[in-house]
């Protein structure tokens, strides 16, 4: 089976090292691939440089190969199997012209909840769109999603054997719609110390949280990438999910990332059907659905319980039902699987 894993064009290295959405479950899908014994192009210029000659690379976009030309011809010539792309491609008119003309299946996960697809971008079939929660799906319906966890991966990052570490640890892009205000302010609750882990990308939510996010428990370590990142999940005791009460999750690494690791994960949730509650099971965590009518401090409160209930489990089985749910290579055979 031949195939391309086509690179999304972005401003982080592509495999990214730390954070990073779309570029990290290409990175897994590639993984996968090669895990399954699928021959691995991967497709686009955005591709690092540094990951040696066992991978083949082509500095091709679909969208700007012309008609008759001879980069259309090598692309022919492949014999692709399988596309796998970021959601955006099948609904961008230039770049489905040349995948249609390839004659192979395209596979990709809906990392936005927000974005439009053409009409006829998919049919469950050769074009599919994989969703990782019931609330995504439904949000999708018209397009025939088909539900599968996503599994996500960033360069160099392996996970070792788990380990009960101390703390608690918040990991994600620091802004309003992750909420991570909630975390520390149920870690302030427990007397727990709390590393937040993530690039800053709203300081105006840091400021309105300022007293919270300059707490004495409070650790701010910044953006990790590889063994670093892998570590900052596997030496805490529970790694604590939030978001905010508006904001919808089309697929969070975070779960697969702490869970691999061994960590088990505490979780707030707004309502039910969310990525919580797929990724989730009794074995792997703790999860709370809260009313959105309820204010922070009765939030915290709920989820400074859920924390308390996840320290009990055990990391090796928590690790053990990580690795296999969120394993790159089941991930795609999923994908690879003709409905």
């Amino acid at each position: 089976m031949l195939v391309g894993v086509c690179d999304f064009p972005g401003t982080y290295a592509f495999p990214p090292h730390g954070y990073g959405g779309i570029e990290r479950w290409l990175w897994a899908t590639a993984l996968g691939a090669r895990a399954a014994g699928a021959d691995v192009h991967l497709l686009g210029p955005d591709w690092r440089d540094d990951l040696g000659p066992e991978w083949k690379r082509h500095p091709i976009r679909l969208e700007d190969v012309g008609a008759g030309s001879t980069e259309l011809k090598a692309l022919r010539e492949s014999r692709y199997d399988l596309l796998v792309v970021g959601h955006e491609y099948p609904s961008l008119s230039t770049w489905r012209e040349t995948a249609d003309t390839l004659s192979c299946g395209v596979a990709t996960f809906q990392h936005s909840p927000d974005f439009h697809h053409g009409e006829n971008a998919f049919d469950g079939i050769g074009r599919r769109l994989y969703c990782y929660s019931r609330q995504m799906a439904d949000r999708y319906r018209e397009h025939e999603p088909i539900q599968e966890l996503a599994v996500h991966a960033g360069l160099d990052e392996r996970e070792p054997a788990s380990a009960h570490g101390e703390g608690l640890v918040w990991v994600g892009r620091v802004d309003e719609d992750k909420s991570p205000h909630l975390a520390i302010r149920a870690a302030q609750i427990l007397g727990r110390r709390i590393r937040v882990v993530g690039p800053v990308f709203d300081s105006e939510f840091v400021h309105r949280h300022q007293r919270l996010f300059s707490a004495d428990h409070v650790e701010w370590v910044g953006e990790l990438g590889g063994s670093a990142k892998t570590g900052a999940f596997r030496h805490a005791e529970v790694f604590v999910y939030t978001y905010s009460r508006d904001y919808v999750e089309a697929g969070a690494a975070v779960f697969g990332e702490a869970l691999r690791a061994g960590t088990p994960i505490a979780a707030l949730a707004w309502s039910k059907g969310t990525c919580v509650e797929a990724a989730l099971c009794e074995q792997t965590g703790s999860q709370v659905v809260l009313n959105p009518a309820v204010d922070d401090e009765t939030a915290a409160q709920s989820l400074a319980q859920a924390i308390e209930e996840a320290s009990e489990l055990p990391h090796r089985r928590v690790q053990e039902v990580g690795l296999d749910r969120f394993d790159v290579k089941r991930h795609f055979e999923a994908l690879a699987r003709t409905p």
